[in-house]
């Protein structure tokens, strides 16, 4: 199979689909493998590292596209690429279509076969490659909590840890997933008192376990959420419904009760946000403040650390690709219900129910199709 890696050109998005230490795995179950030119830069990887792994060096996204069976990107597919899709090709990123019905309606329109890494889902239900980026963007959002509690960033002047003598910070965070759990762990870390809300007493219970002492576990309800963010100097925004839009948790008039300057932080822009204010910002201009309360939505948190989160990111996708690429999609979902998990648009059909229901669409189970 050809395999194309291209090169980001979503705002401010350093990462890359691919390190050449995968490169060299691709070719050795013997795929061809082209690589943008300068698509690793941003990561730390240039071209003739690349060249020396085994990749082809190619000019422009639109001869990858003409030739390669399987596109990969971190991030989805924009408006100067949607003529460049053809019938049949494989796109393997993250689509995060729930949020995006211009996009679905084009890949619909395409007849591509479009894996979601997001909604890639194993037995026990976790989902293998959002992990990765998840513990980088739970990790970032505490990070940018305490960045923009500063006064010179429009905060209110808080140090989240505090010192000696002097409280810290109050830090909620809504969702005990991978992103929830990071993002508890950097805050209690740094000695913040920490909220963490979740509406499953199992995950709560087991996160009891292995939180720290001033990590505190509660049910989430309207009134808890509505009484803890009246307190609260940072929000981080981490619930997720694979494959669906987030749920809308934190409304306008619970932010006229928070403190002017505290900061929201939704790691959930990417399915649509959580807090009813939320709206994508980028890594350039990526704030904005309504009510007096900061909010940070970066859609692409961890293209902030290329260099870390391409590595993870290709140690998570590596296996599935290789297995696509070896048995072609269909034999791969045959084989993997993982893989299955992943088909979101397959041959013009919606095949992944949470997209569907976003948009009132006719949903077509990918059993059928195989």
């Amino acid at each position: 199979m050809i395999l194309g890696i291209l090169k980001e050109i979503k705002a401010e998005e350093n990462r890359v689909s691919m390190t050449p230490a995968g490169v060299e795995t691709m070719k050795q179950n013997g795929h061809t493998v082209l690589v943008e030119k300068h698509a690793g830069i941003g990561s730390g990887f240039d071209d003739a590292l690349y060249a020396a792994y085994g990749a082809e060096i190619v000019d422009t996204p639109k001869e990858i596209f003409g030739r390669a069976d399987m596109l990969m990107h971190v991030k989805e597919p924009l408006p100067s690429e949607y003529d460049l899709i053809r019938e049949g090709q494989i796109i393997f990123t993250y689509l995060h279509l729930a949020a995006a019905k211009d996009l679905t309606e084009m890949l619909i329109k395409k007849k591509s076969v479009n894996i979601a890494y997001e909604t890639i889902q194993k037995a026990d239900g976790s989902l293998p490659l959002l992990t990765p980026m998840s513990e980088v963007a739970g990790r970032m959002a505490i990070q940018q909590g305490a960045k923009y509690l500063e006064t010179t960033q429009g905060g209110h002047g808080l140090l989240l840890g505090g010192v000696p003598g002097v409280d810290p910070g109050m830090v909620v965070i809504i969702g005990g997933g991978v992103v929830g759990t990071n993002a508890a762990k950097m805050a209690c870390g740094l000695g913040a008192k920490v909220y963490l809300l979740d509406v499953s007493l199992d995950r709560l219970r087991y996160l009891s376990d292995v939180m720290p002492s001033n990590c505190f576990l509660l049910i989430f309800t309207p009134s808890i959420l509505r009484d803890l963010i009246s307190r609260a100097d940072v929000v981080v925004g981490a619930v997720l419904r694979p494959g669906a839009k987030a749920p809308k948790l934190a409304t306008r008039d619970m932010l006229k009760s928070m403190k002017k300057g505290s900061v929201l932080v939704d790691v959930a822009i990417d399915q649509g946000g959580c807090f009813e204010t939320s709206k994508p910002t980028t890594h350039a201009n990526p704030i904005y403040t309504v009510e007096g309360v900061v909010h940070y939505c970066v859609a692409n948190m961890p293209g902030a650390v290329p260099k870390t989160s391409t590595v993870a990111l290709t140690n998570a996708t590596l296996p599935y690709v290789v297995e696509i690429a070896n048995k072609g999609w269909k034999k791969a979902m045959k084989e993997n219900p993982d893989i299955r998990y992943g088909a979101n648009v397959v041959n013009g059909n919606v095949t992944y129910k949470g997209v569907a229901d976003a948009f009132g669409l006719k949903y077509v189970p990918i059993d059928t199709l195989l």
